[in-house]
């Protein structure tokens, strides 16, 4: 059976071209001109990955995600934004109401196409392996796909679920941004280093009080806070 990549999208050009592409790569497409009916699509037949333009009408990029991820059919999508805004603000915006990956145009189509086999390969992973991480309040169900900071149900994104599970199986090892991109992003994916940052900066919001469990190494990437040992603050 094909993989289902929903593609929303009001560039008839690029749509088409998206389309083609994913098709060439043996996935199964559907297209969408405007949120509205991008939203409708993904709700009736939910794909594995939408492919989700910023600016869009009737809905727009970000609140055809946040109620895509409100919605218990549809939460666990992969979401890769696709738009012209490049602005490191626009990105935490978009992480934080969901999106996994964020790809700016212009782009390549080949970079885009390992994105989508990134997402994919994130979420065979997940639901391949069944094993629980806990640590100073934070439990992570890999199984399930499920983290509490307290008992209180963490409201993640897969990429953000994949960074704070790579972090707390191992208290107090530093990470490198790359190897976090690996864990978070899936391996051989091209991103920036910062972007491993955006995500972390989304984390660390979303964790609340917990946030500072996440801690920076200078010049390294980052750790989770060992609770035996004491570390030096490198913030």
């Amino acid at each position: 059976m094909q993989t289902r990549v929903l593609v929303i999208e009001d560039d008839r050009s690029l749509a088409e071209v998206l389309e083609y592409n994913l098709q060439q790569a043996g996935y199964s497409v559907a297209v969408a001109r405007d949120g509205l009916d991008g939203l409708n699509q993904a709700r009736i037949k939910p794909p594995a990955v939408v492919i989700l333009d910023l600016m869009l009408p009737t809905l727009d990029g970000l609140e055809v995600c946040r109620q895509l991820r409100n919605d218990p059919n549809t939460r666990d999508v992969g979401i890769l934004m696709l738009t012209a805004k490049t602005e490191e603000t626009d990105q935490i915006v978009g992480f934080n109401v969901g999106t996994d990956d964020y790809v700016a145009k212009p782009f390549s189509v080949k970079i885009l196409l390992e994105r989508v086999k990134a997402l994919l390969r994130r979420q065979e992973s997940e639901s391949s392996q069944h094993e629980v991480s806990a640590c100073q309040g934070i439990t992570v169900d890999r199984g399930r796909h499920r983290a509490t900071a307290a008992e209180k149900v963490l409201d993640l994104t897969p990429s953000e679920f994949g960074l704070l599970e790579a972090l707390i199986r191992q208290p107090g090892r530093a990470f490198t941004r790359n190897e976090l991109i690996s864990a978070a992003l899936g391996q051989n994916t091209v991103v920036l280093d910062r972007t491993i940052d955006v995500h972390i900066r989304a984390l660390r919001q979303k964790l609340g009080e917990f946030a500072d469990l996440v801690e920076t190494v200078r010049g390294v990437g980052y750790r989770f806070r060992d609770p035996v040992m004491m570390y030096a603050h490198d913030e």
